[in-house]
């Protein structure tokens, strides 16, 4: 048994539901692959996101967020025209942005990952809903987080995405009760 959204969903989401999504991850690399990915899914659906997942990551450099940090006019224009991935000027402009304020981070010894595990203690909250409308859209937790996201400078951070960012990274484990990938964890 899967998450609704999985069941009849193709190999890729699946494999998505059962292997990363709501599995706790501490890489950085990742994390901002995740958010950035979290950021061209808005008003888009998941599914077209993975689909474009690899294109994504070689047109990003494997979301390298020293290298992402550094790009220019030419890199926005040569993404712009690649038809692997989502085409949006200001979804591409904030990646680039978060990447440079990140890349600050790491300059510091400051990093995402424990920036957003802070807000838990480090401890992934389990929850158990029964259905999947239960799963709201935003919680306290992800307007908090966004909050502060927004305040430390990064761009298209808002409650929505970041709710979804904390379910992709682990922070929020959202699988449904009924769900096998929650009872092989446990």
């Amino acid at each position: 048994m899967r998450c609704d959204w999985a069941t009849d969903a193709d190999e890729l989401m699946q494999h998505y539901h059962d292997y990363e999504w709501g599995t706790p991850t501490y890489d950085e690399r990742e994390t901002f692959e995740l958010m950035t990915l979290e950021m061209m899914q808005a008003g888009l659906s998941w599914q077209t996101v993975l689909r474009k997942r690899q294109n994504f990551k070689q047109a990003f450099d494997n979301f390298d967020v020293e290298r992402v940090a550094h790009y220019d006019a030419a890199d926005v224009a040569r993404l712009l025209h690649d038809q692997g991935i989502i085409r949006n000027r200001l979804k591409i402009a904030d990646t680039i942005h978060n990447a440079q304020v990140l890349n600050e981070w790491h300059a510091k010894g400051q990093t995402l990952n424990d920036f957003l595990w802070a807000f838990v203690d480090g401890q992934p909250i389990v929850n158990r809903y029964e259905h999947q409308t239960d799963l709201p859209a935003q919680t306290p937790l992800s307007q908090k987080v966004s909050k502060a996201l927004k305040k430390a400078g990064f761009k298209f951070v808002g409650p929505t995405i970041i709710q979804s960012l904390l379910e992709a990274v682990g922070i929020l484990n959202d699988h449904l009760a009924k769900c096998t990938v929650n009872q092989l964890r446990d």
